[in-house]
């Protein structure tokens, strides 16, 4: 968005085009390809499925990517950030905030179907949280991401033991196409890139 200078401390500008700086130790998408992620499945026009969007971070660079012609549908439960987050979307016409729990997908089951489902929502049953709202809402051929967030989900095992046991989780439904650790951006963090695995 021309002019934003929202969640940055640079804006570099290229010709008639302007560029937020995305800072990898204030989003986690940013701190995956900083360290090495290939896979990053956002495209402009597409329709998301944001969980846990916070204050609005990481989705003012999503709403930029996707553009006008996009959609990001925002679940939050708390009315503290959704506060917060109501500023970005005054500046915004592509988020739509949702106050509600990511564990009920059926309080929002009026969604379209989406392109992409991404959970960032710090709990321990993350996993099942991804399973149940990508099956609910993500289009056949669209893709899933998730900031598996170790020191949520037990604070007393090595993260990568968290990581090996979320990671078997997930493959009951998805492919894992790619995942990173975000170390030292987030610490105690591993990001993946999967699709849903076809019904049998």
């Amino acid at each position: 968005m021309k002019g934003d200078k929202s969640f940055t401390k640079t804006v570099i500008k290229s010709g008639s085009r302007e560029f937020r700086e995305w800072n990898p130790y204030r989003s986690k998408p940013a701190a995956a390809i900083v360290n090495g992620l290939k896979t990053f499945p956002l495209r402009k026009g597409m329709k998301i499925l944001y969980l846990g969007i916070s204050f609005g971070t990481t989705s003012s660079f999503f709403s930029d990517i996707i553009g006008k012609e996009g959609v990001i549908y925002g679940v939050e439960i708390s009315e503290r950030c959704m506060r917060d987050l109501n500023q970005v979307i005054g500046k915004r016409k592509n988020i739509v905030p949702i106050l509600a729990d990511a564990r009920k997908p059926q309080d929002y089951a009026w969604i379209e179907p989406v392109d992409l489902v991404f959970q960032d929502v710090a709990t321990n049953d993350q996993s099942e949280i991804i399973v149940r709202n990508a099956k609910q809402f993500l289009k056949k051929d669209g893709h899933a991401m998730i900031a598996i967030k170790a020191r949520s989900i037990d604070v007393t095992k090595n993260p990568a033991i968290i990581y090996k046991q979320e990671l078997e989780k997930l493959k009951a439904s998805f492919r894992i196409m790619e995942r990173v650790r975000l170390d030292p951006y987030e610490k105690d963090h591993l990001f993946a890139v999967m699709k849903l695995l076809a019904k049998r």
